[in-house]
């Protein structure tokens, strides 16, 4: 029996970040090359997707490569870089079908020409999409991403365009790349790992967090819907205590 029938439809999050962790360590522990985990955590993506999607979860941001991950082996990069390529062209029809907007975050410029050519063009083909957007967050750090917001706010300043004294959360917010998105309720970690690993430092200072001890590739529906549940279950305080939150339902 499926979980999804005990999931709360009025206290679904809005929006899910998932760390893909462990493809990898899935890979090595058959005995096979790190780009063999990857091709197979294809699979946990299209799963995951799609039970957003069919809950009503309205943005999933999937952390696929961080500007870190530019350090690893050339061959697995390049690997990496194919597979991305072969997989935003195939599924694309996939995100058409099911009313899914793809975006991305993270600095595309270092991205190869076309691998950027097929993300761009899928985003430009799905634009129209309401039903959920599905953002990739590709050659991503969050502290790429405050550094940029500082940068472009601190040049507004040097311009007049905004006084010191007027620099509040939302001036920063509204600089990063993540401006266009609510802040995720829900940031799901798989592979056992317990950080946060540079993802979203500033969006998710209010999200909870669950750490699945599933490697990426074997994450499914269920292991979904059960942090979902895992996050249904829980009090959200966001600094009062319990009685204010009641007092404020």
């Amino acid at each position: 029996m499926s979980q999804k029938q005990n999931i709360l439809q009025n206290k679904l999050p809005k929006h899910i970040a998932i760390i893909m962790d462990g493809n990898g360590r899935w890979a090595k522990g058959k005995g096979k090359f790190r780009i063999f985990g990857h091709q197979n955590g294809v699979k946990a993506v299209r799963e995951t997707t799609e039970a957003c999607a069919e809950l009503g979860v309205k943005y999933l941001t999937l952390y696929a490569f961080s500007t870190e991950n530019w350090s690893r082996p050339k061959e697995e990069i390049n690997a990496l870089m194919e597979l991305l390529v072969s997989t935003i062209r195939k599924e694309t029809p996939t995100l058409m079908k099911n009313g899914i907007r793809l975006q991305s975050i993270g600095n595309k410029e270092d991205l190869p020409a076309k691998c950027r050519k097929e993300l761009e063009e899928s985003i430009k083909e799905t634009e129209q999409n309401t039903r959920m957007t599905l953002i990739l967050a590709l050659s991503y750090s969050a502290k790429w991403d405050i550094v940029n917001s500082v940068k472009e706010i601190a040049k507004q300043v040097s311009l007049g365009l905004v006084k010191p004294e007027e620099i509040d959360e939302n001036i920063i917010n509204n600089h990063l790349s993540t401006a266009a998105y609510p802040h995720p309720e829900l940031m799901i970690r798989t592979s056992g790992e317990q950080r946060i690993s540079n993802f979203l430092l500033w969006e998710i200072a209010y999200s909870e967090l669950y750490f699945s001890s599933k490697l990426w590739p074997d994450f499914t529906k269920e292991d979904l819907f059960e942090a979902v549940i895992n996050y249904q279950n829980r009090e959200r305080r966001f600094g009062k205590t319990s009685e204010q939150m009641a007092q404020s339902v």
